[in-house]
């Protein structure tokens, strides 16, 4: 969903043989939902797995929208404007069902849901040279002005940079002096290798935030009061156990495989997992997928339709998030 084709013109569509130290990606494949009125912060406290009232103007989180079955329906990069005003960026095909689905109780609020993917640009920036990008763009990274450009740190030497529409063209062409445009996949590879997926709409109401690991990433308070879907998420916490959680996978196979595509043991149908989400890296590709914890021990996994087997790799956070399951 490109909402920006005079800004796509910038940026390649297809990835050089190898990736530059730093890069640059329009993110065109999320949309963004602007939450505005008096009752933002309480309505979206009561909706969100994420602790929006912890927030102040100019910060962000991770988060997501769970139905009352603890089920993500989507998840997003929440930023806080001001008391009265938050934008959620998540999956393009995502945006008008999550917009439906909280206009259910939006009506009880003082509070109005909108489509702002027009309103704003976003890109990925990564790489060696991403804060001196950064600060040749004269970029803000932490802002309550809601007309101002910024950048938001997501992990060591990744930014996302959230523009007014109409800064858009001119700070993308202060950034590319710096980091070379290149298309999004390669930003989606900088997300895998982070651990950071993301819920898509081939895995709506799919997983819980456990599984995609949210909580190691703090897209999940265990503090804040009630929300749709928290008595779940809380209990899979405190009470059960979890079977299935996120990995990381390295895979051989040519084509790159959509969000949900079953994970299976070679020679047999039933699915142990599915594909969060994918990307090339040379000649390989790097993919997320939520696994039964039992089978990521196995040396036989592999895609449906496929023989080629599946690695585990690892992720950044691995080692924390097996002390913090030990320490539960």
């Amino acid at each position: 969903m490109p909402a920006f084709p005079d800004l796509s013109l910038l940026f390649p569509t297809e990835l050089p043989d190898s990736l530059p130290a730093t890069g640059l990606a329009l993110l065109d494949q999320e949309a963004v939902l602007a939450v505005q009125g008096t009752d933002a912060t309480r309505f979206l406290q009561g909706q969100l797995t994420c602790d929006v009232a912890a927030l102040q103007p100019g910060e962000h989180t991770l988060g997501a929208r769970c139905n009352p079955q603890g089920r993500m329906q989507s998840s997003f990069r929440l930023l806080k404007l001001s008391e009265q005003s938050y934008l959620l960026a998540m999956a393009a095909d995502l945006l008008e069902p999550q917009q439906q689905d909280l206009s259910r109780y939006a009506v009880f609020f003082k509070v109005q849901l909108t489509d702002a993917s027009q309103q704003w640009v976003r890109l990925g920036l990564w790489g060696e040279a991403a804060a001196t990008a950064i600060a040749g763009a004269d970029l803000a990274q932490a802002s309550d002005d809601e007309e101002t450009g910024r950048a938001l740190a997501t992990g060591e030497h990744t930014w996302e940079i959230w523009l007014p529409a109409a800064q858009a063209e001119k700070k993308v062409r202060a950034l590319s002096t710096q980091a070379q445009p290149l298309p999004v996949e390669a930003w989606e590879l900088q997300q895998i290798r982070l651990g950071l997926g993301q819920v898509r709409g081939g895995t709506r109401e799919s997983f819980i935030p456990q599984m995609l690991n949210l909580q190691q990433l703090g897209g999940v308070s265990f503090r804040k009061g009630c929300y749709t879907g928290q008595e779940i998420v809380a209990r899979m916490q405190y009470l059960g156990k979890l079977k299935r959680r996120m990995y990381r996978l390295l895979w051989d196979g040519e084509q790159v495989p959509a969000p949900g595509t079953a994970v299976h043991r070679a020679g047999q149908s039933q699915s142990v997992g599915e594909v969060v989400m994918a990307a090339r890296a040379g000649g390989q590709v790097e993919l997320l997928a939520v696994l039964q914890k039992d089978a990521a021990e196995l040396p036989d996994l592999t895609l449906a339709d496929s023989t080629q087997p599946l690695r585990v790799s690892t992720l950044p956070y691995e080692q924390q998030m097996a002390a913090d399951e030990a320490a539960h």
